[in-house]
């Protein structure tokens, strides 16, 4: 006779902590970088070519008559020989193309440098787009990443418009959403013991946003917003490349991205009771 009392079933527990829209991006972005390495090294320039978001292609496509002051550029940019002759064939090939390609300002984020950069941008979705996720949903964590992603392809371009290097990389619309949580995630806890050991994004959701001059007198929030630029800062002045892309990865993309989740949340808050 088995005398083990018949306990319900536990709870299946999930092996991805996140909403489903989140681990879907994340498993999206890492097959893209896992396609572009399993197919041929001329496939892979055909797309890195068509989808990356080239700041000369745009400045051409307004104003052909910068063809001249696109080559400078290219051939301005250190490097040896056969790259500078390289970089200017890039350019003699965007001048003769003359086409805008405005999907570029979406697909670029979908591109990654190498699989460092990949998995760094997908660890900060993962932290940031989560709590976006949950507190307003799928469809408005989707508009805060595209969003987000078109305005800093587009700060990217005013800033450097005479630029061949491609822009890849889904760090714009990441952090659009880290800026986006930033807004609730800072806020003390319902519960200070229950959440004690919890980082701020696996707390639960607060009722409100906090204001400017909230966040400005939130102490974590503010320090963590000072790092933030401060970091971005640095790599605009110094140009640190961290071995992770052979292209480029833009400070001046970030700060688009960054304002547009943080001015853009609020109006796409839910209505709560």
């Amino acid at each position: 006779m088995d005398a083990t009392p018949n306990l319900p079933r536990p709870p299946r527990v999930p092996v991805f902590n996140m909403p489903a829209v989140v681990t879907a991006s994340v498993g999206l972005l890492v097959a893209i970088q896992a396609l572009r390495v399993l197919i041929p090294d001329e496939w892979d320039i055909t797309l890195l070519v068509d989808l990356a978001l080239v700041p000369a292609r745009w400045t051409l496509a307004i104003d052909p008559g910068r063809a001249e002051d696109v080559l400078r550029a290219a051939a301005a940019w250190p490097g040896s020989a056969l790259e500078v002759e390289a970089r200017k064939a890039f350019a003699s090939y965007l001048i003769a193309e003359n086409q805008a390609s405005p999907w570029t300002f979406v697909t670029y984020g979908l591109l990654h440098g190498s699989w460092a950069h990949v998995l760094l941008n997908s660890l900060w979705l993962a932290a940031f787009g989560t709590p976006v996720a949950r507190r307003c949903g799928a469809w408005r964590y989707g508009v805060v990443a595209l969003v987000s992603t078109l305005a800093g392809g587009a700060l990217h371009v005013l800033i450097d418009p005479l630029s061949t290097l491609p822009l890849v990389g889904a760090s714009a619309g990441v952090s659009g959403l880290m800026a986006a949580a930033t807004r609730f995630v800072f806020q003390p806890a319902a519960d200070p013991v229950l959440h004690a050991n919890r980082l701020p994004w696996q707390r639960p959701s607060p009722a409100r946003l906090q204001s400017i001059p909230e966040l400005l007198r939130n102490r974590a929030a503010a320090l963590f917003l000072g790092i933030w630029f401060v970091t971005n800062l640095l790599f605009g002045l110094l140009a640190v490349p961290l071995g992770m892309s052979d292209a480029s990865i833009a400070w001046d993309a970030h700060l688009g991205g960054f304002a547009a989740g943080f001015f853009l949340l609020p109006l796409l808050e839910p209505r709560r009771p």
